[in-house]
């Protein structure tokens, strides 16, 4: 029996920022989200834990009649998609940082790109291929920002808490330089506004959600499987359903931050 929902999963709440382009582009699908609250930040923790970690959430989802499983975290992505691909028969969906965009955008810009992601990521050697093979001018930089992640699971968004976290955490470089910056974390564009006002006016800040996205919708018009559903929507917290009216009225409002 096909699936009829589309799983989607992250350490915490960054995958909302996926599952918002999913929903724009494919309005008549379910979905059930999955978030690990229980063990989030993946960014800080051994590539044997995420992995773990991952495929218990995994294994979650598929058992929920899924026809497609959406890893909407890089860090998961970069230590576990192969896993994944090989252990289900349904299409498994990965996002990487938009580094190739970035350097095609900066290129032209005569700029520099610089990736903000977590240190898993930017240290799995999964990241190191996808710079090397695009990256021909030697123009990226990378930096991590476990902060940001934490921000986002605390809810703090306002200039008030995240314009320090970025002095600290980029104060020494030269913004100027930069033509683009890749948000290589879902947590991440729920930052965007604050970025902006940090970076100069000219400086492109991008990320790999809506192409993320746009992969699942052809996937699933590959496969005869798109439009199946009503646009439900349900919420999972490291195994245990969202069902309060707190936890849902949350699930929204982050969402609605990214309208």
């Amino acid at each position: 029996m096909n699936g009829v929902k589309i799983g989607i999963f992250d350490s915490g709440v960054g995958g909302l920022t996926v599952m918002h382009e999913a929903l724009k582009l494919m309005p008549n699908e379910d979905y059930v989200f999955y978030a690990d609250t229980r063990h989030v930040p993946y960014g800080e923790k051994s590539k044997d834990e995420v992995r773990q970690y991952v495929i218990e959430a995994a294994d979650y989802l598929a058992a929920q009649n899924i026809k497609a499983l959406v890893i909407a975290c890089n860090t998961a992505t970069s230590i576990a998609v192969t896993d994944l691909r090989q252990r289900y028969d349904f299409p498994v969906i990965g996002i990487e940082p938009a580094v190739k965009p970035a350097v095609q955008n900066s290129i032209i810009k005569h700029k520099k790109v610089l990736v903000l992601a977590t240190r898993l990521t930017l240290n799995e050697e999964k990241f190191h291929n996808l710079v090397k093979s695009i990256d021909t001018e030697d123009i990226v930089e990378s930096v991590p920002m476990p902060g940001l992640v934490q921000l986002a699971e605390e809810r703090k968004f306002g200039d008030e808490d995240v314009l320090p976290y970025l002095e600290q955490a980029l104060g020494d470089l030269d913004l100027r330089q930069y033509g683009t910056v890749v948000l290589g974390c879902t947590h991440f564009p729920y930052f965007r506004s604050n970025l902006c006002r940090f970076f100069p006016e000219e400086v492109d800040i991008i990320d790999g959600s809506n192409g993320t996205a746009r992969h699942l919708q052809h996937v699933l018009e590959e496969r005869g499987q798109i439009g199946d559903g009503t646009g439900q929507m349900n919420f999972v917290k490291s195994g245990v359903t969202a069902e309060s009216p707190e936890e849902m009225m949350d699930y929204q409002h982050l969402m609605g931050l990214l309208s």
